[in-house]
């Protein structure tokens, strides 16, 4: 499975972006998909997934009501639309496939395929 993570870039804070995460998997409906970050000199940290048909959504306290994921299978892309940005927010956002659902609390290691990362950067 290749993802491909993108729609990252600098945004004042109170704005919004929305990354996408383009997977090539012929099977990408069995798998739960999910976001993390990880900021300068921080451990990389979960931040939002969703179950494989999209019926569940899962965020982290720091996000919840700004951040809203979805996923749209027939295209193999997942979203994260991210509202009234802050500074905080600031980070490499990673998107991450799991064979075994989206599992909130498992540790990256424990995730199967990952992409390469986009860079969101909030401005005070």
């Amino acid at each position: 499975v290749q993802l491909q993570a993108s729609g990252g870039g600098l945004v004042q804070a109170g704005g919004s972006l929305r990354l996408t995460c383009a997977a090539s998997a012929k099977y990408f409906s069995e798998y739960g998909m999910v976001w993390f970050r990880q900021a300068p000199g921080k451990e990389r940290e979960f931040v939002a997934g969703v179950s494989w048909i999209g019926d569940s959504t899962y965020y982290a306290d720091s996000v919840k009501g700004r951040f809203t994921i979805s996923r749209d299978n027939a295209k193999n892309t997942v979203y994260l639309q991210m509202n009234s940005l802050k500074p905080e927010d600031t980070a490499v956002y990673y998107c991450a496939a799991d064979r075994r659902g989206v599992r909130p609390t498992a540790q990256p290691y424990e995730r199967d395929y990952w992409g390469q990362g986009t860079q969101v950067t909030v401005s005070s």
